[in-house]
């Protein structure tokens, strides 16, 4: 008799007995992938069902003004950076899906972390991709000691939840979820209902010992985690490993933490002796310009509670009859209208021209407070002509050409002027009252007052 197959969404975990073209749940395209169906019904471990049948006997139904709401205790990390991603550190019982592209420092960040916490607390670190050899060989290479460490190269679920239950660690890092697989279910390794069922059940162990667990998840072409988007709402934490692998910089940002902000981010060097902190991040996307040059413009942007200091190089060439229009590190979508509001509320046109805008240090801006700083080195590259030494400018431009505020505009501005910059171009509203020593703040509500104002520096 065949094997019983159904299609699961990637996105969502939705399934389907047949192949459609549109998710029926999440409505996204081309994301159905067949799999071996399962037999329905109590395939959970007798393990799992006792620990869930005891959690749920210790739990009722409260007011939610009876519940005593406290602080969640945290530990930290011996890292200072991913501490700040995390929010203070790790919670107990609680979850961190990490993700980034093969060979960016996911396993060696966590590796260091773990000999750091292993002196007061029991640690254990689960490897499904290397065998035990291969860990010691990286931790002798990173100079790590690792009398504290305990290994464990498993794949398998069961084996991997006895262990848990036998070394009752109060750390655990899992490297990575898509290997392991769990005997319940006939689907492959890294199958869509291998990492929801096997991330499932790692999470309630973790929630029911109070072990804080982190999952190491591989990423798509496009950046994403692999797997079904619910693999990002069972866990508490999610985090993105960015940078180029070619360069000694790497971001590790948070999008999801229900113990902290969201959108922070922990900056590190990669060294031979690992990854390490960078306490003054706005040196790195930052240009060493002996001079001035055309083209050129920092900006102050937010990253969580971080302000950070950010160089926007902009190229205006002559592009013929069919101009490009391209941009690293910024929306492209958003320079093509910045372009024409340009154009049509200050009069400078770049109709004929190539456009090409970049982020120094590889660094991804997301927010709109890179509008006037994008606009003013665009400009500042056609004239040929630099921006004044020791400029900044930021703020959101509209299509009206209206230069709206940018929030948290003191803290910029305070940021600014602590690392020697003494010229300072902002939207009208985040003008300060008092004076910020050493900074000349220049406030303006149109984009074309922006244009005079920097012409006449």
């Amino acid at each position: 008799m065949a094997a019983k197959t159904t299609f699961v969404c990637r996105d969502c975990g939705a399934t389907s007995p047949k192949w459609l073209g549109k998710c029926p749940a999440c409505g996204a395209w081309n994301t159905l992938d067949e799999s071996l169906a399962d037999a329905p019904g109590g395939k959970q471990s007798a393990r799992f069902q006792a620990l869930a049948g005891s959690t749920a006997a210790r739990q009722g139904v409260k007011t939610l003004s009876e519940i005593e709401a406290s602080d969640v205790e945290r530990t930290p990390t011996g890292q200072e950076e991913l501490d700040r991603v995390l929010g203070g550190g790790i919670v107990a019982g609680g979850v961190v899906l990490i993700g980034g592209d093969p060979g960016i420092g996911k396993s060696t960040l966590l590796l260091q972390a773990l000999d750091s916490m292993s002196g007061q607390m029991k640690v254990l670190y689960v490897t499904g991709e290397e065998s035990g050899a291969q860990v010691a060989l990286r931790a002798r290479r990173l100079g790590l000691p690792g009398t504290a460490v305990r290994v464990l190269a498993e794949i398998q679920l069961e084996r991997i939840a006895a262990a848990l239950e036998a070394e009752a660690p109060a750390f655990c890092v899992i490297d990575s979820i898509q290997t392991v697989y769990s005997d319940q279910l006939s689907s492959a390794p890294g199958s869509v209902a291998q990492v929801r069922e096997c991330a499932a059940q790692l999470t309630r162990l973790a929630k029911t010992s109070g072990c804080a667990m982190v999952l190491v998840g591989h990423v798509t072409k496009e950046g994403a985690l692999a797997g079904p988007r619910v693999l990002e709402h069972i866990v508490d934490t999610v985090l993105y490993f960015e940078g180029d692998t070619h360069s000694s910089f790497r971001l590790v940002r948070a999008i999801k933490n229900r113990f902290g902000a969201v959108n922070e981010i922990g900056v590190f060097a990669m060294t031979e002796r690992g990854l390490k902190g960078v306490s003054n991040p706005s040196a790195i996307f930052l240009s060493t310009h002996g001079e001035p040059v055309p083209g050129s413009c920092v900006m102050v942007t937010l990253e969580g509670t971080r302000p950070l200091l950010v160089e926007l190089q902009a190229l205006v060439d002559s592009g013929g009859p069919s101009p490009r229009r391209l941009s690293v590190g910024l929306d492209r979508d958003r320079l093509a209208m910045l372009l024409a509001v340009l154009h049509r509320h200050a009069g400078v046109a770049c109709m004929d021209q190539d456009v090409f805008v970049n982020a120094v240090g590889g660094v991804r801006i997301g927010e709109p407070a890179a509008d006037l700083a994008v606009l003013l080195a665009i400009q500042s590259s056609l004239r040929g002509k630099p921006l004044p030494r020791g400029f900044i400018a930021f703020g959101e431009v509209g299509l009206a050409g209206e230069v709206r505020p940018a929030p948290r505009g003191q803290e910029r501005l305070k940021e600014a002027a602590k690392l020697g910059f003494s010229i300072a171009l902002v939207p009208k509203a985040n003008a300060p009252k008092k004076p910020i020593e050493g900074l000349t703040v220049h406030a303006v509500e149109r984009i074309e007052q922006a244009i005079d104002v920097v012409r006449g520096l």
